[in-house]
């Protein structure tokens, strides 16, 4: 069986929920980064004995956090001995508008992956761009890139649409079986 992390920040714990569905799909271990930026004790372990790195981050003016970025910018170690090299890599975020420049966030983190010489993996889902279309449908917000949800800002986590949610369950899904076809 593939290893698959998820790595990723939440300020507010709509990522967080985002982050818990992809796991889900794709049966991987949830590593937070926490509001200071920092990964939890073993965190850095579990990312190089991983087959399969999922990034998340909410989207704030127009990219990832700065709690990612920083976790980012760490992650140089790796990069020098190209220790991640061939691991497949995928990533979401979570706006509160529906555009939110979230496009923007994911190729942040598709750049970051290609730094670490990985391969990555989009959703691999249609939209749901007909007039019938609503908003818990599956990829409604419609990214092939990644997965993208949006959340209110006055809107709880739990509020979050399942459609959603089920969209990043799906996506890890996904991971998981071209990780395992990568691996196998």
């Amino acid at each position: 069986m593939s290893k698959i992390a998820v790595v990723f920040h939440s300020g507010y714990g709509h990522t967080l929920r985002l982050a818990q569905s992809v796991a889900a799909g794709a049966d991987a271990r949830l590593v937070a980064i926490d509001a200071d930026g920092n990964l939890p004790d073993g965190g850095w372990d579990i990312l190089d004995e991983a087959d399969a790195i999922i990034f998340g981050s909410p989207t704030y003016m127009g990219t990832v956090s700065w709690q990612f970025k920083k976790f980012a910018d760490a992650s140089s170690k790796a990069w020098f001995s190209q220790a991640w090299k061939d691991k497949v890599f995928a990533g979401f975020t979570n706006s509160a508008t529906m555009n939110g420049d979230k496009l923007s966030t994911l190729h942040y983190l598709f750049t970051l992956a290609m730094q670490h010489s990985g391969i990555w993996v989009g959703t691999g889902l249609m939209p749901s761009n007909s007039k019938a279309a609503q908003r818990n449908d599956v990829n409604y917000v419609g990214s092939f890139s990644g997965a993208m949800a949006q959340s209110p800002s006055d809107a709880s986590p739990d509020e979050m649409p399942a459609g959603d949610l089920e969209t990043a369950r799906l996506f890890g899904k996904r991971v998981a079986e071209v990780t395992a076809r990568f691996k196998g």
